[in-house]
C-alpha cells in the first residue's frame, strides 16, 4: 500500500510541475520585439566553426544579412584551411562586400572542448568591446541583434543569451530531439528562473563584454570544460553579474539526423546536464507526467488511476502543444499528440545518463571528470 501511495503522489506531483512549467512560460515575454531607441553599439561576433551541410550557408547567411545599425565584425574560426566551411564563408563575403567578416586558421588546438580552444584564439581578434558567441548551426532573424543585445546596457548585467528552438526537422528522428527543445527544454529553463536567478548560460547565441570575459579568465580558462556555455554564465554569475535571457528566439537548423546521431546527441547532452547541475538533473525526471501516471497504474490498476492518467496525457498534450506553438509560432496539435511518447524516450535517456561518463561530440570521443571537465 505505501508502494502504491508514493507512486500516486509522484504521479500528482508530476501532473503540477507540468503545470508550473507551462504557466512560467505562459507569462514570458517570448518573440516580443522591443521597441529599439538610440544608436546600436559597436559588435563582434565570434563564431567557430567545423564542417558544412546543407543548413551551414542559410544559418550563416543570416548573420551576414544582420539589419544592425552599429559596426558589426564577424569572426569566423575554423582548424584546418581544408575544411568545407570555408568556400561557404568565401561565397558569403563576396555575396555580402560591404559587412566586416574575417575567417581565419586557428591551431593547434591544445583543449579536449575544441569550440572553446577555438574561441581563446579568436578573441583577441575582437575589435568591439561587445562580444557575441553563436554555435555554427544557428540561423537569426534579420531583426535579432538589435533585440538581443539592448539588454546589456544594464551594468548589473554580466551575460545575456537566446532561447532556442530547433527548427526543420527532416527525419523523425528529430522530431523527437525537436520536442524536447521546443516544448520542454525552454520551458525548464524559464521554471528553473522562478526558483532562483540563473546562474547558466544557454550556448546557441550568448553576448558579453569583453572586459566580464577577461574577469574570469577568457576563454582560455574553458578549452578543458564539458560545457563551455554553463561554465561562462555560471563563472560570471558567482562574480555577482547577472545572466539574462533575451525574448527574441534563434533557431537551430541541421542535415538530417538519424536515430543514432540524435540518440548519441541527446545522451551527450544528458550528461552534460548531469555533470553541471546533478542535482537539478536527478529530481527532473519528477516531472515527468506520463511515466509516472503509468506506473501508477501498472501498480494500482482500476476505474480511478486509469482516469487520471487519461486526465494526465489530456493535460500534458495540450500544454505541450500550447508550448510548442508558441516557441515554433505555428499552429497545431501534432507535437503535443506525441508528447507522452517522447516523455517515456527521455525517461530511458535519463537513466542512461548515469550509467557512463563518456560522449560523443563532433565525431570526437572524450570522457568526463569530475567537475565537467573533460580528456580525450
Amino acid at each position: 500500500m505505501l508502494f502504491k501511495a508514493s507512486l500516486g503522489f509522484l504521479a500528482l506531483l508530476s501532473l503540477a510541475l507540468i503545470l508550473w512549467q507551462w504557466w512560467v512560460a505562459r507569462r514570458f515575454p517570448l518573440h516580443k520585439r522591443a521597441r529599439a531607441e538610440g544608436s546600436q553599439p559597436a559588435v563582434t561576433v565570434l563564431k567557430p566553426l567545423k564542417g558544412s551541410d546543407e543548413a551551414t550557408e542559410a544559418c550563416l547567411r543570416s548573420w551576414f544579412a544582420q539589419e544592425y545599425g552599429g559596426p558589426l565584425q564577424l569572426v569566423f574560426g575554423v582548424a584546418s584551411a581544408q575544411d568545407p566551411v570555408c568556400a561557404v564563408i568565401d561565397k558569403l563575403r563576396v555575396e555580402f562586400p560591404s559587412v566586416d567578416a574575417q575567417l581565419r586558421v586557428f591551431g593547434p588546438l591544445t583543449g579536449a572542448n575544441l569550440k572553446a580552444s577555438k574561441l581563446a584564439q579568436m578573441q583577441g581578434l575582437a575589435k568591439h568591446d561587445l562580444i557575441v558567441v553563436s554555435d555554427a548551426d544557428v540561423w537569426i532573424a534579420p531583426d535579432f541583434l538589435k533585440h538581443f543585445l539592448p539588454a546589456l546596457d544594464d551594468p548589473d548585467v554580466g551575460l545575456v543569451c537566446s532561447l532556442y528552438r530547433m527548427g526543420r526537422p527532416l527525419t523523425l528522428a528529430m522530431h523527437w530531439e525537436a520536442l524536447a527543445v521546443n516544448i520542454d527544454f525552454w520551458s525548464q529553463v524559464l521554471q528553473a528562473r522562478s526558483l532562483k536567478p540563473l546562474d547558466f548560460a544557454l550556448g546557441a547565441v550568448m553576448a558579453a563584454r569583453r572586459s566580464r570575459i577577461e574577469e574570469i579568465g577568457g576563454f582560455a580558462g574553458l578549452a578543458n570544460c564539458l560545457a563551455d556555455d554553463y561554465q561562462l554564465g555560471n563563472r560570471l554569475a558567482r562574480r555577482g553579474y547577472r545572466v539574462e535571457l533575451a525574448a527574441v528566439v534563434s533557431e537551430c537548423r541541421s542535415a538530417p539526423l538519424g536515430w543514432r546521431d540524435v540518440w548519441k546527441h541527446q545522451l551527450r547532452w544528458a550528461r552534460t546536464i548531469r555533470v553541471c547541475q546533478p542535482l537539478s538533473y536527478f529530481f527532473s525526471i519528477l516531472a515527468n507526467a506520463t511515466l509516472w501516471p503509468l506506473l501508477w497504474l501498472a501498480a494500482a490498476p482500476g476505474a480511478d488511476c486509469l482516469a487520471f492518467l487519461a486526465g494526465c496525457l489530456f493535460i500534458r498534450i495540450a500544454t505541450a502543444a500550447d508550448l510548442e506553438n508558441r516557441m515554433t509560432e505555428r499552429r497545431g496539435w501534432a507535437g503535443g499528440a506525441l508528447a507522452p511518447a517522447k516523455d517515456l524516450l527521455q525517461a530511458a535517456i535519463w537513466l542512461l545518463a548515469f550509467t557512463g561518463n563518456r560522449v560523443e561530440w563532433r565525431g570526437e570521443r572524450l570522457r568526463v571528470r569530475r567537475g565537467g571537465m573533460l580528456e580525450r
